[in-house]
């Protein structure tokens, strides 16, 4: 069997993704015929059915969801070998370290600090995104570091260097009347009737049942908070963008989370390399974000 083209990985992945042809046809800015062909062609390659096709759409099979898993891959892959390439040729360029907006802003400056201190240290860009955006980042080349979380954060395919532990707390309007409390367990803040939980992703993309809000921003998390919609449970030093419309209570009981210094296994990277030797010089001092 010939090996499979990026171009033919590309449109499964479109179609899988959008479960139409003719929505991924106008994704990918093709015809919707050759793009039904090139799929009938691959899936006689493969000598599978990838689709199970009604006059509504189109639905996965469990070879196609076996595929899209490895396509995803595949095409990251793709996408950070030129990344990385093209990244290589410039002799001056920063070393990029992703994070989530609103990490905590204490531990980043001072591993930035530490880094820039080094004799020939590159400079650092840092590059914010929103809630688990950054293994996507790095897998595909845009991103040389990260900074992420334990357990929340897809770790697959990273090498990390622990920084700090900590406990989490559940953010609430101030004028709730658990904001008055000195401290939550789970159970009670998985069971207020006037204020569910929010509702982040999966790493899969899809949302766990329940009846808070689908959130995707922490600006958007925020505004929900305030209104009195919503509440969460995060990392004591993610408060670093609490509004004063919001209270932080500690969660006696909710797993602690590690906070670490992330990068891809294969990296052979001077630059990376320094960064995580910095990192592991902060661990025994990280500050933390008080919990009470």
């Amino acid at each position: 069997m010939d090996d499979l083209e990026t171009r033919e990985l590309r449109y499964f992945v479109a179609v899988a993704e959008e479960l139409h042809f003719a929505r991924a046809a106008e994704r990918l800015g093709i015809a919707q015929p050759p793009l039904s062909r090139a799929i009938r062609q691959l899936e006689r390659r493969l000598g599978v059915r990838l689709f199970d096709r009604d006059r509504r759409g189109a639905a996965l099979t469990d070879a196609g969801r076996v595929l899209l898993r490895e396509a995803r891959v595949a095409l990251d892959t793709v996408a950070a070998a030129a990344h990385r390439t093209r990244r290589a040729g410039d002799l001056k360029r920063p070393l990029v370290l992703v994070t989530k907006a609103g990490a905590s802003y204490e531990l980043l400056q001072r591993l930035l600090d530490t880094c820039a201190s080094e004799p020939g240290a590159p400079p650092i860009e840092v590059l914010l995104c929103e809630v688990g955006e950054q293994a996507g980042l790095l897998r595909d080349g845009r991103a040389d570091v990260a900074i992420m979380h334990r357990p929340f954060d897809d770790l697959a395919g990273f090498d990390t260097e622990d920084l700090c532990v900590e406990g989490q707390v559940a953010l609430l309007p101030a004028g709730h009347p658990l904001a008055s409390r000195s401290q939550l367990t789970l159970a009670e803040v998985r069971d207020v009737p006037d204020l569910p939980m929010a509702r982040w992703p999966r790493l899969d993309g899809s949302y766990p049942d329940g009846p808070g809000p689908e959130v995707h921003t922490q600006s958007q998390l925020a505004q929900l908070v305030a209104l009195g919609k919503t509440l969460l449970v995060i990392p004591a030093s993610s408060r670093s963008w609490q509004w004063p419309a919001h209270v932080a209570v500690p969660v006696v009981d909710a797993p602690e989370v590690t906070t670490v210094v992330a990068w891809p296994s294969s990296s052979r990277s001077p630059a990376v390399a320094s960064l995580v030797r910095s990192a592991a010089g902060l661990r025994s001092t990280a500050l933390l974000a008080p919990a009470d």
